[in-house]
């Protein structure tokens, strides 16, 4: 039988497979719920900063049926933290973020002492990624990057950033290249641990508030310098944008991941026929998971495949509240034999 690891390889690879992966990266698209981390009798803050209890919790999340991957980290706050930044780390019903920013304009970027490499929560993930590959159980591990734009804005004050990329572009870029920098560091140690596929999510970069031409100048431009320099360590990349696309299709097209994955809003038929040579991944609206029925969640996951979507995953990251049938309803739709066969 085909292992799980196996089957996204074959995905990545452009092969024909028996059905569908169902994955669930971490990071922004964070699988784990209150039901979950309840089952475990953990508490979810100490899933931030303990890398025995996060490498726990991901390996719950596949052992319990909900995804066919393990994910670390769990929230977007690690890179942010690591430049300075300071972060609320939640409670079991909702995640970490940030509370204090770093700086107050791009212009004092260089005030920003550098990405400290020895932060407790960076030394967490590799820890927790180095305890799920001694498992050898052929089950993907999935490491993760809070994108260029998302960490970005997160160091300094959303509104103030999105302006000051026309009104002091010079220093943005600086800015951006900077934080794209850092990232890459971020991302060579997660795999030196044992990660199989780097997922980078920045759904602060999306179309919808850059526009065309920023989004190219800034999001995909350092979107792609990140994923070149993880496709020379021979890993594949998955690049999650929220928001919709219809303004972005030629300029999401240059991003040159191996996978791009989208929110609920983005029709995965208009994806596929923009995108019709890509990856594509998604995109079961996680508000019917929350809310909605086990039997609606499989109608929409038959739907994704039959749209053009290669690999099935949530659209964006699991509301905590998320009933655990619910969360499980996907990979049991794919797992009947129901979903067709895949290129």
């Amino acid at each position: 039988m085909i292992s799980p690891k196996e089957r996204l390889n074959r995905v990545l690879k452009k092969e024909k497979v028996d059905r569908p992966p169902c994955i669930c990266p971490g990071g922004m698209m964070n699988m784990i719920t209150t039901e979950l981390i309840e089952s475990l009798g953990i508490d979810f803050k100490k899933a931030h900063t303990n890398p025995k209890i996060m490498a726990d919790l991901a390996k719950a999340s596949y052992e319990k049926g909900c995804f066919e991957n393990y994910g670390v980290p769990f929230c977007m706050t690690v890179e942010a933290e690591s430049f300075g930044a300071k972060v609320d780390m939640g409670t079991n019903i909702y995640e970490p973020h940030v509370i204090e920013y770093v700086i107050d304009s791009v212009k004092e970027w260089r005030n920003i002492i550098g990405y400290d490499y020895k932060n407790e929560r960076d030394k967490v993930v590799i820890d927790a990624i180095k305890i799920l590959k001694e498992e050898k159980n052929n089950v993907p591990i999935v490491g993760n990057l809070t994108g260029p734009i998302s960490t970005a804005s997160s160091i300094m004050e959303p509104s103030t950033f999105y302006k000051e990329l026309r009104k002091c572009n010079k220093e943005a870029h600086e800015f951006v290249d900077f934080v794209a920098d850092n990232l890459i560091d971020f991302a060579k140690n997660q795999i030196e641990a044992g990660a199989d596929i780097i997922a980078i999510s920045d759904p602060s970069g999306t179309g919808e508030i850059l526009g065309p031409k920023l989004f190219n100048e800034f999001a995909v431009k350092y979107i792609n310098k990140i994923v070149d320099s993880i496709h020379k360590e021979n890993k594949a990349v998955i690049v999650h944008i929220c928001g919709q696309m219809k303004r972005v299709y030629n300029e999401m097209n240059e991003i040159k991941s191996d996978v791009l994955s989208f929110d609920s809003i983005v029709n995965m038929i208009d994806a596929r026929k923009n995108l019709k040579d890509r990856i594509l991944m998604g995109n079961v609206s996680t508000y019917t998971i929350e809310f909605g029925e086990p039997e609606k969640i499989q109608r929409l996951t038959e739907k994704c495949i039959k749209d053009g979507s290669n690999i099935i995953s949530p659209a964006c990251g699991l509301g905590m509240k998320s009933p655990l049938e619910n969360v499980k309803a996907m990979c049991n739709y794919l797992k009947k034999g129901d979903g067709k066969n895949s290129a």
